[in-house]
């Protein structure tokens, strides 16, 4: 009981973070693009490296908390299904490169930025 109040608590928290970073990302660049989404997606993914990276250090929380941060609050802010949706919106409306540029950035930088989490902690704990 106590790991599915975990997620939830932390679910919701990460979806009102993903939510007012949206939209003051959105409102610096209100642009068609879905900036926000890849910016949260980035961030999440960097967030995600740089748990992991903790955690295999040996800094190791209890198990409820490892649900609350990584399947609660990483799972309800970063936003894959938007990102899903932001994709085929894109190609729908004919814009065939910006569905491309879309996808490809959020993919390849968020990769990139999970690389990044874990290297930072490498390196700050050595």
């Amino acid at each position: 009981m106590m790991t599915a109040l975990a997620v939830a608590g932390g679910g919701a928290i990460g979806a009102l973070l993903r939510h007012f970073m949206n939209g003051a990302v959105m409102a610096i660049l209100p642009l068609s693009f879905p900036f926000g989404i890849v910016a949260i997606n980035i961030v999440g993914s960097f967030l995600m490296g740089v748990l992991t990276g903790v955690f295999a250090l040996g800094n190791d929380p209890s198990q409820t908390m490892k649900v609350f941060l990584i399947v609660g609050v990483l799972g309800g802010f970063t936003t894959f299904s938007a990102f899903s949706l932001d994709s085929v919106m894109l190609w729908q409306r004919g814009e065939f490169a910006l569905s491309l540029l879309y996808v490809l950035s959020t993919v390849v930088f968020s990769i990139g930025a999970l690389v990044l989490g874990l290297w930072l902690v490498r390196v700050l704990s050595s």
